[in-house]
């Protein structure tokens, strides 16, 4: 997991707002949503939120109003470690080795391929900017620890709260995480749907306890190959993430009867006269690196040309403004941990480099449970190459890769799932994969939910009438306040504010976020 100890997750929530233009249905005022501005945030905080249904849009986060929405939006989370590839996809990934090897740009038949656009749930999202933050950065500072602290007395000498006294000092908590492989059960809680204090499991969608879905003689060698790749290579700031062409020669040649995996097809070595040379590059883009300054203008003017040609924006719309509050701005602090991949957990651009040009970039967050993919953007003259499907494949790829190194990572999010908009199924076909119930928070595998999105656009996934949202709100009073720079919990706000009550707020923002979160991160209150 994420190393602790460092600065707390500080927000701003917003509530529901007003209906916006749906990206899907093409309604003007039919999407619904609640959302907060992230300040800052740990990647454990926002590794349990997108577990309870939020997701983020540059510094913005927000979650859907399922059940009010024009079209009802499901977090979908694919079991990396077990993902086989489908015909459709192998086929993606020869085109890709033929055009490496050969310069071949012939086409796959489009009716065979899963949708090329991947990853863009609603274009560049107006809603967000509608909500941007106007706090200034000295009233997010807190004061001294020992302004908390006399506040935490306060609280205690009335005698009316007991734990909830407890003003945290300014550091974030640090929280446990078991890595337990427990057999996963049809219906799963998320991570965050724990006791507040029990320490979260992770994901069990992989059952690591028994065999994957391949022979244990292909999973060591894959995990020997992944050992190479990170003593040679690395996924660090810059590094390529090709594999060790000497390694894969030798082993180059799967049995006849075992259908080739990711690997087969990405790490295969090329010919001495390739056409081409394709290289994949993970810089950190929040706090921006030295690799991802460098190259920013050229990958902005991929972005434009992709917005202009494939979303068909004016010319005046994606500016560099745009880019880099939409696809570059991240709350996520950049942190590291003992367990954790060596390049650090955080928001990073995956570059994709052809013959030394940029032709294609995946925004990710890297999570201690999951690679979130958040947007991919790609130089138009190169659409035949399904670059959409082949960054998707890659992406799982270098989730596994990243798995050697942190075991409790071995998901991918891929956003949401849409079913009542057939345009966005298509992520429904990288399987194994799990959708989160909006009631419960629990996961239940895609083909189970598919006969009730069929019969309803909103539907509770989990139908055992029994099972609740165990990480819900409990004590109102422990939600963490910010307010006049000064840590405290909500129950020693409450007595301190002036003016109108704004416990329905609160009470529905932790609701929202869930007891756990709400007791680590800080709500700004003016």
């Amino acid at each position: 997991m994420a190393a602790g100890g460092g600065s707390p997750s500080i927000v701003e929530f917003f509530g529901g707002e007003d209906g916006y233009r749906c990206g899907y249905c093409r309604s003007d005022t039919g999407n619904l949503s609640h959302g907060m501005w992230a300040h800052s945030m740990t990647v454990q905080d926002y590794q349990d939120l997108i577990d309870r249904g939020w997701r983020r849009s540059g510094k913005y986060v927000y979650k859907p109003i399922m059940n009010q929405t024009c079209c009802p939006q499901y977090t979908i989370r694919c079991r990396a470690l077990c993902f086989q590839a489908s015909k459709s996809h192998k086929k993606v990934l020869k085109k890709m080795l033929k055009f490496l090897s050969k310069g071949d740009v012939s086409k796959v038949a489009s009716e065979e391929e899963p949708m090329d656009s991947h990853i863009e749930d609603v274009g560049t999202c107006d809603f967000p900017y509608k909500s941007e933050s106007q706090v200034s950065q000295s009233e997010l500072t807190p004061l001294a620890v020992d302004q908390a602290e006399r506040v935490e007395n306060e609280d205690k000498e009335s005698g009316e709260t007991k734990e909830e006294g407890n003003v945290q000092k300014v550091e974030a908590d640090s929280v446990q995480i078991c890595t337990d492989k427990d057999t996963p059960v049809p219906a799963e809680p998320s991570h965050s749907a724990k006791a507040a204090h029990a320490p979260p499991k992770p994901g069990k969608g992989a059952d690591l306890s028994k065999p994957l879905c391949r022979k244990a003689k292909d999973i060591r060698k894959e995990r020997k190959l992944q050992k190479l790749l990170q003593n040679q290579m690395g996924t660090a700031e810059g590094s390529q993430l090709q594999g060790d062409q000497a390694f894969l020669l030798q082993n180059s040649k799967p049995k006849t009867n075992q259908p080739k995996n990711i690997e087969d097809f990405v790490f295969v070595p090329l010919p001495d006269d390739a056409r081409h040379k394709l290289e994949v590059r993970v810089v950190r883009s929040s706090p921006p690196s030295s690799q991802f300054k460098a190259t920013f203008q050229e990958s902005y003017q991929v972005y434009k040309r992709y917005q202009m040609v494939i979303h068909k924006d004016p010319p005046d719309k994606p500016t560099i403004n745009q880019f880099t509050r939409f696809l570059c701005d991240s709350p996520l602090e950049a942190e590291h941990g003992p367990n954790g991949p060596e390049c650090g957990y955080g928001s990073f651009h995956q570059q994709y480099w052809l013959d030394g040009k940029i032709i294609a970039v995946g925004v990710i967050d890297i999570l201690p449970y999951c690679v979130s993919s958040v947007y991919l953007y790609y130089d138009p003259d190169f659409s035949f190459l399904s670059l959409g499907v082949y960054s998707a494949l890659r992406e799982i790829a270098f989730t596994r890769q990243l798995y050697v190194q942190a075991p409790d990572l071995c998901f991918y999010y891929m956003g949401f799932y849409i079913h009542s908009c057939p345009k966005m199924r298509y992520k429904g076909q990288y399987r194994p994969s799990d959708l989160l119930c909006p009631e419960t928070y629990m996961w239940r595998p895609i083909e189970q939910c598919l006969p009730l999105l069929e019969h309803s656009k909103y539907s509770r996934l989990i139908q055992d009438g029994k099972a609740v949202d165990e990480g819900g709100l409990k004590e109102l009073g422990r939600v963490r306040v910010l307010h006049k720079r000064t840590v405290m919990p909500y129950s020693v706000y409450k007595k301190r504010r002036k003016g109108p009550s704004d416990e329905a707020s609160v009470q529905q923002y932790a609701s929202l976020v869930g007891q756990s979160c709400s007791e680590r991160m800080l709500l700004f209150r003016s």
